[in-house]
């Protein structure tokens, strides 16, 4: 088993990056009449994910660091919307919309687990 040490050690992380990063992409075909709409919102969502993990990680207490992979989780709930909302739209193609939300959906199991186990850490210390 590989010891973390850093947040980019968190597959978790790893996996909402990915995420940060593909709707950074995607939202640069966006009308630009939403740059401080739906881009921008969709954009600080899915960043807020990826930052939060990385807030909770350097936490000091187990309490503090389970209290951000729960916003962390809220970020990506909004974050699912905004990409529901771009694909209503028309803003998103299907196949797009598709491989966004399979992304966020394997970024939120992730996430479940990862706060799972820094529960079960905190019952265990």
């Amino acid at each position: 088993m590989t010891k973390i040490t850093t947040f980019r050690d968190l597959l978790v992380w790893q996996k909402s990056h990915q995420l940060t990063l593909f709707c950074y992409k995607i939202t640069s075909n966006f009308p630009k009449n939403e740059m401080f709409g739906l881009i921008s919102q969709t954009r600080r969502s899915a960043a807020s994910v990826s930052a939060k993990i990385v807030e909770g990680f350097r936490r000091v207490s187990i309490n503090d660091s389970i209290r951000f992979y729960i916003i962390a989780d809220a970020s990506l709930e909004e974050l699912k919307y905004h990409l529901l909302l771009a694909h209503d739209l028309e803003y998103l193609q299907s196949n797009i919309y598709k491989k966004a939300l399979l992304l966020s959906e394997e970024t939120g199991k992730l996430l479940t687990r990862w706060i799972q186990s820094q529960k079960k850490r905190k019952l265990n210390s």
